[in-house]
């Protein structure tokens, strides 16, 4: 089948099964798998246009609400820590949209700007790796997170027989600083953002994955609709989503999610971290080897 805004062709049952696998395994941690779906636009599929990061966002769109949902009916979503995350990534999407366009449209640089944001994941998923504590899955009846509570100084709340918190204030800036990046790598930050609350903020994955997915839905609307106003702007490098593309990619990942997150409660934290390193981590290298080969 050809998709001609991207300027490919693949048969019709490809972008969603390949979404649905990443989908399923990265939204156990909080991710979309969109960061998965970029390299397999452009190193699969051979797109090379910039439109693969507005085509990555639209795929949010249609398929984050489906783990959303899910982690919402189990009772597992911090909705202060999601808004939050949502209130400051949501500003740096657009700047980070304007960035990709203007400042890295050739295809090899942006793969080695690409494999160093997801060294820094990985990196910062090293911590909750090989830290004490969260490898057991959570018991039977405390798998509900209860006691939310926040300020502007606190978000906090109890989950598993645990008092888990962070800084409001310092988790808005950090999420302003992902925004950037995210809006411009085309994964609407959840990727950055989920190894962040486990590793920096230490709170426990099966409790950050619904807020990181919300935030990832609102700033992927953002960006796919900067991207689409900044089309007549630069008509020579396709900017807007290939949307044929897109859709199929989220009704794949839309039953991924779904799957993914009803699944999550039975799986150890351990194993969802050292996944996503493993991952993020490998592909972060081949885009170094494209980059230099």
């Amino acid at each position: 089948m050809l998709f001609p805004i991207s300027g490919i062709e693949a048969p019709i049952y490809v972008p969603p099964l390949a979404a649905f696998a990443v989908s399923f395994l990265c939204s156990m941690g909080g991710v979309s798998g969109a960061f998965l779906l970029l390299p397999f636009q452009i190193s699969v599929l051979g797109s090379t246009s910039p439109n693969v990061s507005a085509t990555n966002q639209f795929f949010n769109v249609v398929a984050t609400p489906g783990g959303v949902w899910r982690y919402a009916r189990e009772r597992r979503m911090v909705w202060p820590l999601a808004l939050c995350v949502a209130a400051g990534t949501l500003p740096g999407v657009f700047l980070g949209a304007w960035m990709r366009v203007a400042w890295l449209p050739d295809p090899r640089s942006f793969k080695f700007f690409a494999a160093f944001v997801l060294l820094w994941i990985g990196f910062r998923l090293l911590p909750a790796l090989f830290g004490k504590g969260g490898k057991r899955k959570p018991a039977p009846g405390t798998a509900a997170v209860t006691d939310i509570a926040w300020s502007l100084s606190r978000i906090s709340y109890r989950f598993d027989g645990q008092d888990c918190s962070c800084p409001t204030m310092a988790l808005f800036a950090v999420s302003l600083v992902i925004g950037v990046v995210g809006g411009c790598y085309g994964i609407g930050g959840g990727a950055i953002m989920a190894p962040l609350l486990v590793g920096w903020f230490k709170l426990p994955v099966h409790t950050t994955s619904g807020a990181t997915l919300f935030g990832t839905f609102l700033t992927s609307i953002a960006g796919v609709t900067f991207y689409t106003c900044l089309q007549p702007f630069y008509p020579e490098l396709g900017v807007s989503p290939d949307w044929l593309l897109g859709l199929l990619f989220g009704l794949g990942g839309l039953a991924g999610m779904y799957c993914g997150a009803r699944c999550q409660k039975h799986v150890s934290p351990v194993f969802i971290k050292a996944l996503l390193f493993l991952v993020i981590t490998g592909t972060a290298v081949k885009f170094l080897l494209d980059y230099y080969r």
